[in-house]
C-alpha cells in the first residue's frame, strides 16, 4: 500500500492523477486539474477517513474534483487486495468509493449553495448500491456523482461507477449537514 501519486500518473494503487481528460459518460469532461489539489486535499487535508481520507496511508484515498456542470468526478485505480475475486472489485469498496465521493459532492453543493467559505461536516443518512455488473479491477474506474436534490442542510445524490468503458454500478445517497456536538462536527477541521 501507500502508492503515491506522480506527475504522469500513479502506481498501481489509491491514488490517480487524470492522464486524458475524456470522460465517455453524458459528455461529462474531467478537469484537466485533476492533478491539483482535490476537495478532501483542500477542505480536509488531515482527514483518515478510510475512504477518501488523504491523511490515511492505508486508506483508499479517493480524489474528487467538481466539474463545471456541478458533477463531481473522481478516477481511481484499484489494486488486486481490493478484489473480491480475481479481477472483479469487492462490493464493499464499491459502497465505499460511492459513499465518500458522494458525500464530498454533497458537501461541496451544500457550501456553495450556502455561501460558505469551508464544506460543512455532512455525514451518511442513507444509501444503496444496484450492482449492474462486476467492476473490472484492470484499469482506471471513474465515478460521477450529481446533486439531484438540495436543501438547507441536506443532499441527495446520484452517482454512476465506470469500468472498463462501462457503467458497472449505480447509487443513490442522502446526505446531512451535521451540527454542533454532532460526533463528526469537527472531522474534516
Amino acid at each position: 500500500m501507500g502508492a503515491e501519486a506522480g506527475a504522469a500518473g500513479t502506481k498501481t494503487g489509491t491514488r490517480l492523477e487524470a492522464q486524458d481528460n475524456a470522460c465517455p459518460i453524458r459528455g461529462t469532461k474531467v478537469s484537466e486539474k485533476m492533478s491539483e489539489r482535490s476537495l478532501q486535499e483542500t477542505y480536509a487535508p488531515n482527514s483518515t477517513c478510510f475512504g477518501c481520507g488523504p491523511a490515511n496511508p492505508k486508506g483508499l484515498r479517493i480524489r474528487s474534483f467538481p466539474q463545471e456542470d456541478g458533477t463531481v468526478v473522481a478516477e481511481w485505480r484499484p489494486e488486486p487486495h481490493h478484489e473480491a475475486y480475481p479481477g472483479a472489485l469487492n462490493g464493499g469498496i464499491i459502497g465505499t468509493l460511492f459513499d465518500c465521493h458522494s458525500n464530498w459532492a454533497a458537501a461541496w453543493h451544500l457550501m456553495r449553495r450556502q455561501g460558505l467559505a469551508h464544506v460543512p461536516a455532512t455525514v451518511t443518512a442513507e444509501y444503496g448500491v444496484k450492482f449492474l455488473k462486476p467492476t473490472p479491477t484492470a484499469g482506471v474506474i471513474k465515478i460521477l456523482a450529481r446533486v439531484v436534490e438540495i436543501a438547507e442542510r441536506k443532499a441527495v445524490v446520484e452517482s454512476e461507477m465506470i469500468a472498463g468503458g462501462e457503467v458497472t454500478a449505480r447509487f443513490r445517497g442522502t446526505f446531512v449537514a451535521v451540527q454542533p456536538g454532532h460526533p463528526a462536527y469537527h472531522r474534516w477541521e
